[in-house]
């Protein structure tokens, strides 16, 4: 798949172009006195380079606070002028880029319950026409790449080249520890299919408590994310939205100080010699697996030929929950996880189940 987009380097567009990229900053603006009191906090972390406060909150039922709209541009504009830190606020409508374009406020990002309908991601973009502001697309809620992307072009395709990536997680079909399930896949399916994409991990939607901001940013870093958005509220606990997965300002300096910010490469020279000899040896394994993948594929078109002439079916449960077993037996005895060998094995079975289909069912 070919992704071809315009995108200006991140390092070009911030002020401080040092990595990690640190937004930080209230899940609302609820007066100009806690917002002010915020962003005086944040700033004394040296390592916050952006305010974010979220003006018109797209809730999930009616009745609850949905932010105070259009009067909070003024308390960001306040933010400008009283700190060095540039604002960012969510835009969910066409009339929301204007507003804050003429506000002065600095970088756009786009939500996630915006993200899954192009028609308001395409209103946003066409909005966009004309400006040269940074715009950042959190994935939709549910776990649709080709939905990310999209939005990402439409932004792109406006004339936005300041752009990046927000993942906050999705929402999870199971009963799981975090409010949106991570995924990891698929932001790193992303970066694999956009490498100059920026991508900004959301640790505070992720986790949806204050616990988890710390694990979930650090393996964001781990996965070579260039960037924190952490929810910093001066008293979370009275919060009017999301107050469970906020911190306090004092809170998210111990979360950066305990976070390690790893890099893609290192200048040892000893280090890059070592990891390009396992490397290598990791190569021919991966080589010698996909050798004996293809033998094996060999030897399960021999059994549906024998099996479509006695006329036999092609899934015997019976057989397969004892191979399941008895790899993830072996498995174990080889100090391997379970889940992953459990998650090799069926993906084998399903592409053999299907090559058995094709020659079974052929004239």
């Amino acid at each position: 798949m070919n992704i071809s987009l315009n995108i200006t380097p991140m390092s070009d567009w911030m002020p401080n172009k040092e990595l990690p990229l640190l937004i930080a900053g209230p899940c609302s603006a609820e007066s100009e006195e806690q917002v002010l009191k915020a962003a005086h906090l944040i700033e004394r972390d040296h390592r916050a380079m952006i305010f974010r406060a979220g003006l018109w909150k797209p809730r999930t039922r009616p009745n609850n606070f949905e932010g105070v709209g259009k009067e909070g541009l003024d308390w960001l504009a306040r933010v400008k002028r009283e700190t060095r830190l540039l604002t960012t606020t969510e835009v969910a409508k066409g009339e929301h880029v204007g507003q804050a374009i003429d506000a002065g406020v600095d970088i756009l990002w786009i939500g996630a319950r915006t993200t899954v309908n192009p028609f308001s991601v395409q209103e946003i973009a066409d909005a966009l026409r004309g400006h040269d502001i940074p715009v950042l697309v959190k994935n939709p809620i549910n776990p649709d790449l080709q939905l990310w992307i999209g939005a990402i072009e439409r932004i792109n395709q406006a004339g936005i080249t300041k752009i990046g990536a927000i993942h906050r997680g999705f929402t999870p079909l199971s009963q799981s520890i975090y409010r949106n399930d991570p995924t990891w896949k698929i932001p790193v399916e992303l970066k694999r299919l956009i490498p100059e994409l920026p991508i900004i991990c959301d640790p505070s939607h992720i986790g949806g408590s204050r616990e988890l901001i710390e694990p979930i940013g650090q393996k964001a870093f781990d996965l070579q994310m260039e960037g924190l958005m952490i929810e910093t509220h001066p008293d979370p606990d009275n919060a009017l939205s999301d107050a469970r997965q906020q911190v306090t300002p004092d809170r998210l300096s111990a979360i950066l100080d305990t976070i390690v910010w790893r890099h893609p490469e290192a200048p040892n020279k000893n280090f890059a010699t070592t990891l390009e000899q396992l490397r290598g040896e990791i190569d021919e394994i991966d080589e010698q697996m996909i050798n004996l993948l293809a033998q094996r594929m060999g030897l399960v078109e021999k059994i549906a030929e024998d099996k479509k002439r006695n006329n036999v079916t092609i899934l015997q449960v019976s057989r397969y929950e004892q191979l399941l077993n008895d790899r993830i037996k072996k498995g174990e005895r080889q100090s391997l996880n379970p889940e992953f060998v459990k998650a090799i094995f069926e993906q084998v079975h399903q592409n053999s189940i299907r090559r058995q289909e094709v020659i079974m069912n052929a004239v």
